[in-house]
């Protein structure tokens, strides 16, 4: 027999759903720019170039491009999606347009999902 994993009755904690419900209300607008954050890490080109760049310090677009096996043009796009969320940063020198990660915080959610992912291999 297979196990149900939603209540068979329902009833919840007033005191609980108004408490969670008020912090909601106060986190709204970090909210809405978090789930941008994983949505623009949700494609699987841009997570490549956030992998990579936490293995290199910095990479130029036409780096990425290889890395990710796309046109410069379609790099640039990736990277223009990342900057705009501020998961990372740039840099020109002459015609050469060089990117890294924002801030630490970056590497450590990357490296916080793939242990995340390990363990969830360990125990399935």
């Amino acid at each position: 027999m297979v196990e149900k994993d939603v209540c068979e009755i329902y009833c919840y904690d007033e005191d609980k759903v108004q408490r969670v419900r008020g912090i909601l209300q106060n986190k709204r607008d970090d909210l809405s720019r978090i789930v941008q954050v994983f949505k623009a890490l949700s494609d699987e080109n841009r997570a490549k170039v956030i992998y990579s760049l936490c293995q290199e310090k910095e990479l130029c677009v036409c780096d990425v491009a290889n890395i990710i096996g796309s046109s410069v043009a379609t790099a640039s796009h990736h990277l223009r999606v990342l900057r705009k969320q501020g998961l990372v940063k740039y840099r020109k020198v002459g015609k050469m347009a060089f990117y890294s990660l924002d801030d630490e915080h970056i590497r450590q959610i990357i490296s916080i999902a793939l242990t995340h992912r390990k363990e969830r291999n360990v125990h399935v």
